[in-house]
């Protein structure tokens, strides 16, 4: 998509998505065949229902039909949340990481897994999680040693909740 008719879009519809208390995370526009798919990635501090997404999409869906900016061709219009495996590239992603274990690539070389504690203005306070017993340590990275960083899944985590329980 070209970064005129991404930034028209993103204009066009980031007041519809602030509206309703989200964040616009992604815009892409890209082919299937004979028709166009407009993905619309949208996130807040609570996360998506799936509900928001559908009442979302409509509203999108009216605001695009009113202007030019897809043109006349047809399009398949998506919106959704991020998924899991989104990479964390804004600050907001790693506030929204806090508590989850995130795999980073650090810009020196080598990863690191570890757990977010804390995020402020300059980098992360992390847990490294203890290897063969041994307890974990903490570490503090700057976002400018990081090249990518990742949620890590966690299948067998208790929620804090079941811990207090």
């Amino acid at each position: 998509m070209s970064t005129t008719q991404s930034e028209r879009l993103r204009g066009l519809l980031e007041p519809l998505v602030s509206a309703e208390g989200l964040d616009l995370e992604e815009i892409d526009l890209s082919r299937a065949g004979r028709r166009r798919v407009l993905r619309i990635v949208v996130d807040s501090e609570q996360g998506v229902e799936l509900d928001v997404c559908a009442e979302l999409s409509r509203a999108i869906s009216e605001r695009l039909d009113d202007t030019d900016a897809m043109g006349e061709d047809e399009y398949v219009l998506e919106v959704s949340s991020p998924g899991a495996d989104r990479p964390l590239t804004e600050h907001r992603h790693y506030v929204r990481a806090t508590g989850r274990l995130a795999k980073l690539q650090l810009r020196e070389g080598g990863d690191l897994v570890a757990r977010i504690l804390a995020v402020d203005e300059e980098g992360l306070d992390l847990e490294v999680p203890g290897v063969k017993g041994r307890r974990p340590t903490s570490r503090r990275v700057a976002f400018d040693e990081i090249a990518k960083a990742r949620v890590e899944i966690e299948f067998n985590r208790k929620d804090k909740k079941e811990e207090e329980a």
